[in-house]
This record gives C-alpha cells, structure tokens and sequence, in this order.
C-alpha cells in the first residue's frame, strides 16, 4: 500500500538503535512539517547543543537534569513537557540519571 500520510513507530525500537555514546540524537521522523528523535544523555555528560531555526518541544521519557532556558533554570524528569521557541538559548546541565527525551521540531514557517 504506497501510503505515507501516516506512520507507527515503537519507541523502545528507536531507543534500542541508538548507539550508546554520551550525548546523541537519533532523528527517526522528517517530514515536510515535523522532525522527531531520540536525544540521550548520559549521567554526566555535558549537552553542547546551540539554539535552533525551530521552535521545539521535549518530552522526558526518563532520567533527570536542570535545564537552562535564556536566563530561567529549572529541574526536569520523567515527564516533563517542555517547549522551547526557536532560537531560544538551551542546555540540560546538571545531569544526575541517564536522559531520555523525545524531541519534536517543528519546522512549519513562524508566519504560516
């Protein structure tokens, strides 16, 4: 059936392809609209990543940080949702547990 308007994925697959580095992403989505992936962080480690074009939301699946947004820092685990607009200065420090966040950019145009 050649229909791409939907896919199913099972998240404990995506998890399961990632390669066991400190810090990597494994983008697993990228469509037109929408880019998901896996971004894990070890216990330790340090997250060097730079502000996006996209505005972005991440979902904890497990493990637990501090994460600076701008000028704001706040604890985060398991289950916290957090949105982070696009070009907003952004790191998880503090990394007490291994870190596992689904990460969802958004890449429709800011004046759509």
């Amino acid at each position: 059936m050649g229909d791409d308007s939907w896919q199913v994925f099972d998240l404990k697959e995506v998890k399961g392809k990632l390669k066991g580095k400190a810090v990597e992403y494994l983008e697993f989505l990228n469509v037109p609209a929408v880019n998901c992936g896996i971004y894990f962080l070890a216990a330790g480690s340090t997250d060097m990543q730079a502000p996006h074009d996209e505005d972005e939301v991440y979902l904890v699946l497990s493990g637990r940080a501090r994460m600076r947004l701008g000028n704001e820092e706040r604890d985060v685990g398991e289950g916290s949702l957090l949105y982070v607009s696009a070009t907003t200065e952004h790191s998880f420090f503090e990394i007490e547990e291994d870190m596992t966040l689904l990460v969802i950019f958004a890449t429709t145009p800011r004046d759509h």
